[in-house]
């Protein structure tokens, strides 16, 4: 499965469009990382923690838009983007959207 974030692959040209696909997880903070990011807000610092989730979200995220993609027959993703929301105090969403295309 080839994904981009622009309208096109270079060099493949889209031969059938499929559609809107989409993936998403919701996440909650973890204690523990809260503790630490609260030191880390104190001392200055990348919140290691944090963006480890995040990181496991979009891959999470990317890989369920896919399975959605290729359910589909599509062999590509193209104009992919990310969004996050905030769902509850201390929970977010990440979601992942793309258009499903056949590329040759």
């Amino acid at each position: 499965m080839e994904i981009s974030n622009t309208e096109s692959i270079p060099g493949r040209t889209i031969v059938q469009f499929y559609g809107v696909v989409t993936g998403n997880t919701v996440r909650a903070k973890h204690i523990g990382r809260d503790i630490m990011a609260g030191l880390k807000n104190i001392v200055g610092g990348e919140l290691a923690g944090y963006t480890e989730l995040l990181q496991d979200s979009r891959n999470e995220a990317t890989q369920r838009m896919i399975q959605q993609a290729e359910s589909m027959g599509a062999n590509a993703v193209v104009n992919v983007r990310f969004a996050t929301s905030s769902i509850s105090q201390g929970a977010a969403e990440l979601f992942a959207y793309g258009t499903a295309v056949r590329v040759e």
